[in-house]
């Protein structure tokens, strides 16, 4: 669906339930120890002495989204106080989010003999019903949990998927048909309706609803995907070619169509989306956890997509945004776990392989994350996104000449770049500038901008950005310089850094008055930079302004500038700046072009 669809979904189906509030933070039943939870707590403080303890302890760790240690300690305090109420909600919650399954739907059958009422609790053991087949049970958790649009929505869906298991097509349509009233329903309803009209074998009802809702969501892979399988499914090759093609115009290189397309060329006809009850039933609960992910509701989303991945756990999606969130969450060791769920034969599953290398290079094991990229390339050498990820991988540890190297190769096993790889020249261009190649760096800095088409928008700034300054470093096409300078402050207007290079330039020219103007106005978009602080110090001993000048030479140095650059600075606050000329160069760029 389009963020604008699942906003509106996601903010229905989220709220009943309240679990995305800190008192959310759930409940188990007969809770166990887990193998993995003495490594845990060796990297933890460990547990506290008392339940109370345990408790605070869960709470600071729900409020940093941090499922796995939140679990651990609401298991802690559990074994001291099994009774207390808030405490098994809580800790079911965190169970929930952090995929502990077994124990998250125990801790929802004790809820219920506390509260026949709870929404989430129903909702888990619904699904839990779901998976194993009894359907006739499901429909009695799903029937009976919350109130309002939120339980509406999530517990219709799962309640017509559950009359496919039954092998009721038509009161499943008939229930999909509920949704009404929010526009917003309207693609939502129609998508599920065709893959539960698809499952329950009306092929024509399911090709009605699936156009119906491609026709809205264009731009929308999952609808693209299910409309484009159909049609190969009922013999429509050409049409489901078009609906890809169309597709990959718009969004080049998505691993699923590529890998659709290559199937059709090859003569094969697509497998459905969905082929049975439990994958329909995810799809719903992935739906909506993308929708709280897009949303920033986290501890929602990671429930959905967790609860997704115990329906289906091939569910290729799920797998993706779930790892993406705890990768975003900083939860590394598990976002690797969800990751190393995707199948094999998955056309996800070299872009998975490169996510888990950069979950391994941010946890901190930078040799295992160049090792497991290596081996990647040795596998397949032409893998352009593993060769593209490498470089980047050595481009952020600074080792500038081996990642231009790897770029290279990269360069090569395209051959004839598109417009999407326009990032990969201006990566190379960075790893020569930095590697001191200039007329390297130049050319692919050029080939960047060549490449990048206007409907980039504000990111061609970073090019503009990049040889613009490089040029009025080397006091090289000050013209056009400037021009590009002045064009990537108009795309990233609040892009502090962006904006001292303008002033930087200026200093750089003479034109200590037009630095001094866009280096105060860089500070109040980064006033922690230390690299801003220490130019506007050296503006502001230009223009006479010296108490000032040290005073932002001071600021920078405590802002913890890089190793090269604190010596500098040191003697700056020192001894000030040494007499200079302002440089000929300043007069090569004409007064009306400072813009003021």
């Amino acid at each position: 669906m389009t963020h604008m669809t699942f906003r509106r979904l996601s903010r229905i189906a989220i709220s009943a339930c309240c679990i995305f509030s800190v008192m959310a933070f759930g409940h188990p039943g007969t809770l166990s120890a887990k193998a993995e939870d003495a490594d845990l707590l060796d990297s933890l403080p460990g547990p506290a002495e008392s339940a109370a303890g345990n408790y605070l302890a869960a709470v600071v760790a729900g409020a940093a989204r941090d499922t796995r240690a939140a679990a651990l300690y609401f298991r802690e305090a559990l074994r001291d106080d099994p009774n207390n109420p808030e405490l098994l909600e809580r800790a079911f919650v965190a169970l929930l989010a952090n995929g502990d399954m077994q124990e998250a739907f125990s801790a929802a059958r004790q809820l219920l003999k506390r509260d026949s009422s709870n929404g989430l609790a129903r909702l888990a053991l619904g699904v839990e019903a779901i998976k194993a087949r009894r359907y006739v049970t499901a429909r009695k958790y799903l029937g009976s949990g919350g109130r309002g649009r939120a339980a509406d929505l999530t517990a219709t869906l799962l309640t017509a998927w559950s009359w496919v298991g039954s092998g009721d097509l038509r009161r499943a349509l008939d229930t999909v048909e509920r949704l009404k009233g929010e526009t917003s329903y309207n693609v939502f309803r129609d998508y599920h309706a065709g893959l539960i009209a698809a499952v329950g074998g009306n092929r024509r009802e399911a090709e009605n609803r699936l156009k119906a809702a491609y026709d809205v969501e264009r731009t929308t892979l999952r609808v693209v995907d299910a409309y484009g399988r159909l049609l190969s499914v009922r013999g429509e090759t050409e049409e489901a070619r078009r609906v890809y093609e169309a597709f990959d115009r718009l969004l080049p290189r998505n691993p699923i169509v590529q890998d659709a397309l290559k199937r059709l060329d090859a003569g094969q006809t697509l497998p459905a989306l969905i082929a049975n009850t439990q994958e329909g039933a995810a799809e719903v609960l992935y739906g909506l956890g993308a929708a709280g992910n897009s949303q920033g509701d986290e501890i929602a989303a990671l429930i959905y997509l967790r609860l997704a991945t115990f329906l289906a756990p091939k569910h290729e999606l799920a797998i993706v945004t779930l790892g993406d969130m705890l990768e975003r969450l900083k939860q590394y060791s598990s976002a690797i776990e969800v990751f190393d769920t995707m199948p094999a034969d998955s056309p996800l599953r070299s872009s998975i392989d490169i996510q888990i290398a950069i979950s391994l290079e941010l946890m901190g094991e930078k040799d295992k994350a160049q090792k497991h990229l290596e081996e990647m390339i040795e596998a397949n050498p032409g893998d352009v996104e593993a060769l593209i990820a490498l470089g980047n991988l050595l481009r952020s540890r600074k080792e500038f000449a081996e990642a231009a190297k790897i770029y290279t190769r990269a360069v090569e096993a395209i051959g004839t770049p598109d417009q999407s790889r326009w990032t990969l020249f201006y990566f190379r261009g960075i790893a020569y500038e930095r590697s001191k190649e200039w007329p390297k760096a130049e050319a692919d800095f050029k080939k960047a901008l060549e490449l990048a088409p206007e409907s980039v928008g504000s990111d061609r700034a970073l090019v503009l950005n990049y040889l613009g300054y490089s040029w009025v470093d080397r006091h090289m096409n000050l013209e056009e310089a400037f021009e590009m300078l002045k064009r990537a402050v108009e795309l990233r207007p609040r892009d502090g850094y962006i904006v001292d290079s303008l002033g930087w330039a200026y200093y750089r020219l003479g034109r200590y008055d037009d630095a001094v103007r866009e280096l105060e106005r860089a500070i109040e978009l980064r006033p922690a930079d230390p690299t801003i602080n220490d130019h506007l110090g050296d503006a502001y001993w230009r223009t006479g302004r010296k108490l000032e000048a040290k005073f932002q030479w001071n600021h920078a140095r405590d802002l913890g500038p890089e190793p090269e650059d604190l010596p500098k600075i040191l003697e700056k606050i020192e001894k000030g700046l040494p007499d200079e000329d302002k440089p000929a160069a300043a007069e090569a760029v004409e007064k009306p072009q400072n813009g003021g």
